[in-house]
This record gives structure tokens, sequence and C-alpha cells, in this order.
């Protein structure tokens, strides 16, 4: 049977909408799942519209009087905006507040076994605080959700997978938070990421913190002093993990096969070589012509994926449709692959 995944519209002033009508226009994702949008049914239609889609709306309050049929959107319709107040591409309390709230209630289906996983269009930060929820993002509200404080972001494209030790802190503060019980940690993430995905015996590198790992401590002793225990600690447990390897090749390798997943230290770290992979820009076109990557929360209690960009405000609502939905796809074949797995286990 194929898993039901409850895809939520992120910010209905942003892409959102249009992405999830583009992603559902396509048979590939029926194919691939039972889809059930978590949304607004005016933001929906809206999106629809935009994306130049023939779609239709069937409103449920429950996954289960979904049809899952091609061509109408099966919609969880929490009715909390007013369309004519909506301002396209500016961030708002209500439409903030709104984002916040289709993410709980596609996390407390999940959480009640309504459906296998969950994938979260974008939302925006600062309308996510002026909507009266103070989170730095999805992340952090669904780990709240869950109940956990042992939880990562892993970010994935192709062969490349990160998964990230630290992530939303001020860059000066990064060697604050990491700790050898904090990396260990995030390398037993990275190991059972990889086992959700049906990656069995997972190849698993940390990257180093400084220039050439620091290079015998000529440029910094963070290696020594904090990241390589925790790869011993790990090795003793029977994990194959290698590091800390420098930086500067590390994501190369593991892009080209030689790893499964990487430990990246700190947000940027491991969200540029995703996004180097993942995000192409046409100069002439003056739009980007792929943008691929998938966020991931591991460490939850049930599966989420996200797309890995943000609201676009500068797109949303334009009459052309041009936000591009390659992410969310991802996502979704993503939250696919790991829903199977989780029920093989």
């Amino acid at each position: 049977m194929k898993p039901t995944i409850a895809i939520t519209i992120g910010d209905p002033a942003g892409i959102g909408p249009e992405i999830t009508a583009k992603a559902l226009a396509d048979p590939e994702t029926y194919r691939l799942c039972n889809p059930v949008v978590v949304g607004d049914s005016h933001a929906m239609q809206m999106g629809i519209e935009v994306a130049g889609k023939n779609l239709k709306i069937n409103i449920i309050e429950k996954p289960m009087q979904a049809k899952f049929s091609h061509g109408t959107i099966d919609l969880i319709d929490l009715n909390n905006i007013d369309p004519t107040k909506i301002k396209m591409g500016e961030p708002a309390a209500m439409t903030g507040a709104a984002s916040a709230q289709y993410v709980i209630h596609a996390a407390d289906l999940a959480l009640n076994g309504a459906v296998d996983a969950i994938v979260t269009a974008p939302l925006n930060k600062e309308a996510l605080h002026m909507g009266g929820y103070h989170y730095p993002g999805h992340t952090e509200l669904l780990a709240e959700k869950s109940g956990t404080s042992n939880y990562a972001m892993m970010l994935a494209t192709g062969n490349l997978r990160v998964v990230h030790a630290t992530t939303h802190i001020p860059f000066r503060e990064i060697v604050n938070h990491l700790t050898t019980e904090r990396i260990y940690t995030t390398i037993l993430i990275a190991q059972d990421a990889c086992l959700s995905l049906g990656i069995e015996n997972p190849r698993i590198a940390v990257a180093g913190l400084n220039p050439h790992s620091g290079d015998g401590g000529l440029f910094g002793d963070e290696e020594e002093r904090i990241i390589t225990p925790a790869i011993e600690k790990a090795r003793k447990e029977g994990l194959d993990v290698e590091g800390p390897v420098p930086p500067d090749t590390v994501f190369g390798k593991a892009a080209g096969g030689q790893y499964d997943i990487v430990v990246a230290l700190y947000h940027d770290q491991g969200h540029i070589p995703v996004k180097l992979l993942g995000m192409k820009f046409d100069e002439a076109a003056g739009e980007w012509t792929s943008i691929r990557g998938v966020n991931i929360t591991l460490g939850l209690k049930f599966i989420r994926t996200s797309v890995d960009h943000g609201t676009a405000y500068g797109k949303a609502g334009r009459k052309e449709g041009t936000a591009n939905p390659d992410s969310l796809k991802e996502a979704i074949q993503y939250a696919v692959q790991m829903a199977e797995a989780q029920k093989k286990q």
C-alpha cells in the first residue's frame, strides 16, 4: 500500500500553494503516494490559478475521507486566512500564524498515525514571529511538538546527504555549542538517518572545523580536543566513521559516492555544498533552472521532509507562475522512501 503523505502549503503569501499545485498536477506524485494537503482552500485555489493547472479541490476533515485521485486535491481546510486581506509576497501576522497552524495540524496527524509522513512547503521566519510563533523555523517547532531535544537537520540532493551538529546560531558561538557529546549524538543520528532510508552499513564522514582539519593543531585544536574523541567513541560501538575530514574535500567525496552521509559542524558548512549541487541559476533568463534539495528533520517521532528553499516572496502570486516545484517533488520522494523503509523495519 502506498504511504499517505500530509503536505503543508507553507506561508499562503509565498510560493507554497503554487508549488504544491504543480507537484500534485504531476501524476508521478500519485504513483508514489497518497497525498493529503493541509492548508486553506482560498490559498490553495490561488495557488492552482497561478500555477495554471486544471485541478479541483476536495475538502475533507480526515485523511481517511480522501479520494487520492490525480486531478483532485484532497485538502484539510483550516480556513484560517481572509483572502481579502492577504498581500502576496509580504510577511504578515495572519499568514505567519496560518503557516504554523498547518504544520502543527500535520504533525498531529503523523503522531496519531493518520499519515505516514509530513512534507512541508516553506514558511517565513519573520511572518512566523509576527503571528506569535517564536521559533527559528520548522525544525524547532516540530522538535517541541515531538517532545525531543535530540534532533538534527539533514539536507540531501543526489548522493550528497549532510546532517548538522549545529544549525541556527551565530557564527561566533559555534565553538561554544560543539561538544564531543553533541557531535557523537549527531553521528548516531546520521547512522539512523541512513538506516531509515534503507542504506545498510552506512559510511559516515565527519567534517573538520578548521582549515585542513587543524593540520595537527597549527590552525586550531578543536579537531583533537572535541571532534576526534566523538569519532573514536562511535567507532568503538561499531559504526563506520571517518574523520575529521578536511571540509574542503569531504563534500566532493560524498557527492561522488565515497560516503553515505557527512556530519557538518555548522549551518553554512553543510548548506552551501548541497545548494551548490541542487540549485542552478541561468543569468541570461534571470531565473533558477533547477531548485533541488531536501531538508529532513531527524530525531522526531515521525517522518518530516521539506523543501530546501524559502517562500520566494518575489515570485509569489505572479501570474506567469514561475515558481519551481522540483525541491517539493524531491521532498515527497524522500518522505516516501523513508516511510517505506520504516514499514520494513
